[in-house]
């Protein structure tokens, strides 16, 4: 069994989930090997089986001033150093087809952001790694499009694939999540992801002193919608974690604060392990008896 197959069973059979986690964008080196540090060892505490996240380039950002990040080549330098230092895999997201191959090299798990999750070449670049994929759900798509991009990948010869939910557009400035749409992707015959702090962004719905706007948030639901997903019995959870969300570069209003990632995660891992989401109830529909 290779080594990407070998990770996806572990993820798959994880008791009561996984988790994806770390800071939105590469800031530099010494931020992220940090964060790292920390998040795996909160997650070690809690028992949870972890997959570090980064991204080295934020390629859709509303702004063409917002941060990207230190590039893809830079940006793999240093989400492997976090990967031999701290002996943990990596989840980061590709945008293009040609990036593939290079993150292949280095990523565990290839991410695809959810206004690409659509996107036929992409999704087939990615499954050739052979690495596991994740594919976030689109925010525009129902969640039954998820099993036709499942397929894709599958159909490309790589049965290492995931999906992720982070809401759906809800006017022009907000998201909602439905909980419905979590029972619904397992359609796909796939581990279920709940991304629970890109779910509560405002695309474009905060102004900036000077003109423009940037995404806003409402960091203080991140709870609401975690507890909401292991509750209906996810297999992951992926979620940005910052030590300092008041000065992230990007997203800051939907990172969740370091100093608070334990706390949650504790209650998270409770509330898991008393639900049975991951079991389908059979209801019995026959005339009921005394």
């Amino acid at each position: 069994m290779d080594s990407s197959t070998a990770l996806f069973h572990q993820l798959k059979a994880a008791e009561p989930f996984f988790l994806l986690a770390g800071p939105n964008v590469i800031e530099s080196e010494e931020h992220i090997m940090r964060m790292a540090k920390h998040i795996k060892s909160i997650s070690t505490k809690v028992g949870l089986p972890l997959v570090f996240k980064s991204s080295f380039d934020k390629a859709n950002r509303t702004s063409s001033k917002s941060f990207r990040g230190p590039g893809m080549t830079e940006g793999l330098k240093i989400l492997e150093k976090v990967k031999i230092a701290y002996d943990i895999p990596i989840i980061t997201d590709v945008h293009e087809t040609v990036q593939c191959e290079a993150v292949g090299r280095v990523a565990d798990i290839i991410q695809i952001p959810a206004f690409l999750c659509r996107q036929t070449d992409l999704l087939v670049a990615a499954a050739k790694t052979g690495k596991i994929i994740n594919i976030k759900k689109g925010q525009f798509c129902a969640p039954s499009v998820m099993v036709n991009s499942v397929e894709k990948i599958r159909l490309a010869g790589n049965p290492n694939v995931m999906v992720c939910e982070r809401g759906t557009m809800f006017g022009y400035n907000d998201l909602i999540v439905d909980p419905r749409n979590l029972e619904w992707m397992r359609e796909a015959n796939c581990p279920v992801v709940a991304d629970v702090t890109h779910s509560l962004q405002q695309p474009a719905g905060k102004k900036l002193d000077g003109g423009g706007v940037a995404s806003g948030g409402l960091r203080e639901l991140i709870p609401c919608i975690a507890r909401t997903a292991v509750a209906v019995g996810v297999d992951g959870i992926f979620m940005e974690v910052h030590d300092d969300p008041l000065n992230a570069p990007v997203d800051g209003p939907t990172q969740w604060p370091l100093r608070h990632l334990e706390e949650l995660l504790e209650e998270l891992v409770a509330i898991a392990r008393v639900s049975k989401g991951k079991q389908r109830m059979n209801i019995d529909l026959t005339p009921f008896r005394d």
